[in-house]
This record gives C-alpha cells, structure tokens and sequence, in this order.
C-alpha cells in the first residue's frame, strides 16, 4: 500500500500516456499503471498491414511530433509502437508494465486501485483502458455451432494465415475494409465481406486530418447549443486508405447483405440459400473496458459512464479519456488524445489544491 502519488492513471496507451505528460506539466505526482508487457498499448496487437488514417505529423501526442520515416506516408503499426516507445522514455514517465487493474473503489476521501502492482489510495483516479480488450461478437444464432475458425479483429495478422480458405469477413466499418482488403490483394483466399448495410466511404481525399476537424466542429457545436453536425458519421464510414482505395478500385472489394445464422459449416443467407466457410473474422467493434471502475457503480446507458467532459458525473475524482468521442473529440486517436488528457490534468490540480 502506497500513497506517494496523487494521481494514478490506468493504461499506458495513448491516452495514458498523454495524461502523465500534462500531470508531470502540472507538478503532480502520478503512477502509470499499464497491463500490456511492453510499451506502445493496443498498437502492438495490430495486424501486419495496417496503417494510420493520417501521416506522421498529424499522429502526435503533445510535445513530441511523430518523426517521418522515408517512403511511408502513412506510419503503420511497428512505427506508431516505436514513437510510444520513445515517447514513455523521454518523458521519464513513470509507467508499470505487466500492471493490471481489477478494480477501483472508494475509500474515504481517496480511491483505492488494486493492482498486479499492489494497492494505491490516491486523491484521484484516471482511466484510460480503451476497448481493445473487450472485442464485440453480435449475437447471431448458430455462432456456437460453427466448427470452423472464429476470430476477432484483435487476432487477425495477415493474408498468409487463410490461404486457399473460405473466409467471411463482417462488419462495415474501418477494420472489416481494411481486413477484406488485405485478404483480396494479397492472399490467397476467397473472400465474402457480409455487412447490415452497404459500405460508405468517405471521399478520397479526407483522412485523419479532416476527420479530427471535424469531429472537433462537432463537438464545439454540441457544446455551445448549436445544431448537431452530425459529424464524421454524416459523411460515411470508411477511410479510403490506399488499400482499400486499390481494393475497391480494382473491383475486388464489394459487400453483401448479413447472413441470418451461421450453421455447422458456414452461412445461411436471408434467401435461404448456404454457402461453405472455414473461417468467420468478426470486424464488429469494441466496447469500453471499464470492469475495473464496476464498484463505483458509474454505468449509464450503452455501457458508457455519464461524463463532463472528461470527468465522471458520480465520482468528480474519476477521470476517463481515450474511449471515443464521449470523452472527448476524437480521443481514441493519437492526435485527439492530447486535449482532453489537458483538460483532465487542469480539473485535477483544481480539485488537489
């Protein structure tokens, strides 16, 4: 039992990362406390191909641009683990690996946080654990009885792994383009990409320079009481980044409607016919991974905890970044997470003193 900190901060992603550099700006003492073995966060469990929606210079966290690397206009995954890396380092942030949280509970005036790392009673409590670790599956019927592969967006790495199989990419979004692009342009597989609707892409030229503008507008609007935007979501759904823009261009990436069930050994569609498949990839989203913060008993609606800003209505303690746009513009991405982890730093030191 320690309290010789007055901030613990739970993940040491982006977002966590973020947040010790703005407390060590405001003179707090603070512990980052990150379950992963290494540094870099979720980036170090991407797939092989995967990009950033915006180069380098739009991907930084605050105080330290994202360096160019020569011919990679886009960094990818290993770049974005390696600028983490650098950025824990050079910051002498105080970060401890292999530090999982279980839970978070009230003690008083403090909250008490059990670790791997042992128990901290400190003055205030940020969370920043993504969704990585809670990959979403649907509930679609015969999902137990499937005897092929299941896996999730978390576990897929790359083409080479479903040569000459039947694969059944689902999902709409950003991860089910960028997978059933892969697979189509580099494998060996044959591929079906089932979505509930049919894919929107946003137009070629936005990515995430624009999309960060914009979820900014959004949210200055939302906050001053003018008409909602409708934000990136008005426009569409899927970057085209340049594997999915080759993709689609080359006729290769095309979708079709959601199957009604899974069977023994694929799919039946809603027109009753059936077709074979040796794997599903679940491209279907995540959800916060807030089951540390259950004894606080915070959760609101869809799972997510009733925020201002970035502090949690029933525990002003209680700071949450990096989880979507309820936690501020943009702050799951490596440019959106420095602003609310600011924000955050500002409310703690008045609470502290």
């Amino acid at each position: 039992m320690t309290d010789r900190v007055d901030v613990v901060v739970i993940g040491g992603g982006q977002a966590g990362l973020a947040a010790g550099y703005h407390l060590r700006r405001r003179g707090l003492g603070f512990v980052v406390l990150d379950a992963g073995p290494a540094p870099g966060g979720s980036w170090q469990h991407m797939w092989d191909s995967l990009h950033l929606f915006s180069p380098a210079d739009h991907s930084s966290l605050p105080g330290r641009l994202m360096p160019t690397r020569p011919g990679q206009t886009y960094p990818d995954a290993r770049h974005v683990v390696d600028y983490l890396t650098d950025y824990e380092k050079r910051y002498d942030l105080p970060v401890q690996h292999g530090a999982r949280v279980h839970s978070v509970h009230r003690e008083g005036d403090r909250l008490l946080t059990e670790s791997d790392a042992g128990a901290w009673r400190t003055r205030a409590v940020i969370s920043a654990t993504g969704t990585w670790s809670r990959p979403f599956f649907p509930a679609v019927p015969g999902r137990t009885t499937f005897t092929g592969r299941q896996l999730h967006t978390v576990n897929y790495r790359a083409p080479a792994d479903f040569t000459d199989q039947r694969v059944i990419v689902v999902g709409g979004g950003n991860s089910g383009a960028q997978i059933a692009a892969d697979l189509t342009l580099h494998g060996r597989a044959q591929v079906t990409w089932a979505t509930r609707r049919p894919p929107r892409f946003l137009p070629d030229d936005i990515d995430g320079r624009a999309l960060f503008g914009i979820a900014t507008a959004r949210r200055r609007a939302l906050d001053t009481g003018r008409p909602d935007t409708g934000g990136v979501a008005s426009l569409g759904d899927i970057v085209a980044v340049p594997p999915v823009r080759a993709a689609r261009d080359a006729g290769l990436l095309h979708t079709t409607p959601m199957f009604t069930r899974l069977t023994a050994d694929g799919v039946r569609w809603a027109d009753g016919s059936h077709s074979g498949a040796d794997a599903i990839i679940w491209a279907t989203g995540f959800r916060p991974a807030l089951a540390h913060l259950a004894p606080l008993n915070l959760r609101g609606p869809r799972g997510h905890i009733p925020t201002d800003g970035t502090r949690a209505l029933g525990e002003p303690r209680l700071h949450l970044l990096g989880y979507g746009d309820w936690t501020g513009p943009a702050s799951a991405t490596l440019i959106g997470a420095g602003r609310p982890a600011r924000d955050a730093a500002g409310q703690i030191t008045d609470l502290l003193h």
